[in-house]
């Protein structure tokens, strides 16, 4: 077996064009635009309105490629990168890039193998997936499916402080490598494409596969959920939202765990900074895809004042508004340790399953490795600050 890395770009764009010799053309599509089009005609108009919809008026994820456009790339000459090496250590796994597929529920409305889709997708490509709370699976199903994928867990943190635990323990005990806790979604967001039809997946069941799977969860109801599904949908309401977590509750998680933990929906440096003074191991930087405040801040913006403050303390893990692989490019580039994949994965799951999910990210790979090329960067520690205009 060869030792030499995988060579993303040449590779897929390379098989593109010779897969054309015999006037073969990619099922899926290969930029955002087209593969966003093509799912939409494959998508119900819920499951369209649940992953394309944000926040209000939708400023925020407008706000998310505005800051993508204020940092220009600015291509450097003759540095040298004949052949690149994606890959990564990321809380001691090896992985092939510094990518990652950021947590997104309801997969099922997308594709009825939903995170198992994606499990097989990432262990495929040795890329790290975080397992959503509002999974459409289990997750010892879903860490079944990725075998020895590395993975990661996405809590959230509702009323049940029981019930956080017991998804931490049951997220250790499934060989999840990170704990990351969202902290921007205390609430749902008030998000119109959904209120306009009066959609709520999880009041159809839909999405909460890691509540009715849990003993502590199962444990509240006077029926199990296989008995009254629609009782269980209620509970789960009520007990999901409390904007009153606080500093003093997530602390809590320290004497569960011995795993890394990291704080998802950082946007400030004072929190980033306040993060690693309470122990906490990363700061993700995130506004859930502008899917939570409408009005808010650009999240690349936010990253590039949270690096700073960071100064490499901790790993700064980034998402929303990635679509192409010069944006993963410039988020770490400004700091980053590793770049979430929202909604292109989850269109590609929407258009062909596993093999959907696998060709958005082998493209965005492949653009990010060519980036690479074009800018004389061997590894991802080459992308530095100064390659932005």
């Amino acid at each position: 077996m060869s030792n030499t890395p995988r060579q993303f770009g040449p590779e897929t764009q390379g098989g593109v064009y010779l897969r054309g010799l015999s006037g073969a053309k990619p099922d899926i599509p290969t930029n955002f635009i087209g593969l966003e089009a093509a799912a939409q005609k494959k998508m119900t108009p819920a499951a369209w309105a649940y992953t394309a919809g944000s926040a209000g008026l939708e400023t925020a994820a407008e706000a998310n490629r505005a800051a993508f456009a204020r940092f220009p790339i600015a291509p450097r000459m003759l540095a040298g990168a004949a052949t690149r090496d994606l890959g990564s250590e990321i809380f001691a796994a090896r992985v092939a890039a510094p990518v990652f597929s950021s947590p997104v529920g309801v997969l099922e409305m997308m594709h009825p193998e939903a995170d198992l889709a994606v499990a097989r997708a990432m262990k495929n490509l040795n890329l790290p997936m975080i397992i959503s709370s509002q999974a459409s699976t289990p997750m010892e199903k879903i860490a079944q499916a990725n075998g020895d994928g590395p993975r990661f867990y996405q809590l959230y943190w509702g009323k049940s402080d029981a019930l956080a635990e017991s998804f931490v323990k049951r997220a250790e005990a499934i060989g999840c490598k990170a704990i990351f806790i969202t902290l921007d979604t205390l609430v749902l967001g008030w998000r119109p494409r959904d209120l306009d039809i009066g959609f709520s997946p999880f009041l159809r069941g839909q999405g909460i596969a890691q509540y009715t799977s849990d003993p502590v969860f199962r444990g509240l109801l006077p029926q199990t959920p296989e008995e009254n599904p629609l009782a269980a949908a209620v509970h789960f309401t009520q007990l999901f939202s409390d904007p009153g977590v606080d500093w003093k509750r997530i602390a809590q998680i320290k004497s569960w765990t011995k795993l890394p933990v990291v704080l998802k929906g950082i946007m400030r440096a004072d929190d980033a900074e306040r993060a690693v003074k309470e122990g906490y191991d990363g700061v993700m930087v995130s506004n859930h895809g502008g899917r939570q405040v409408d009005g808010g801040i650009g999240a690349l913006d936010a990253l590039a004042k949270v690096t700073a403050v960071i100064g490499g303390r901790v790993p700064v893990f980034f998402d929303s508004g990635i679509r192409c692989g010069a944006d993963i490019f410039k988020a770490i580039a400004l700091g980053a340790t590793a770049a979430g994949i929202g909604r292109p994965y989850v269109y590609g799951l929407a258009l062909a399953g596993e093999q959907g999910v696998q060709a958005v990210m082998e493209y965005l790979l492949a653009e990010l490795d060519i980036t690479m090329a074009l800018n004389g960067c061997p590894t991802p520690k080459d992308i530095t600050r100064d390659l932005l205009g």
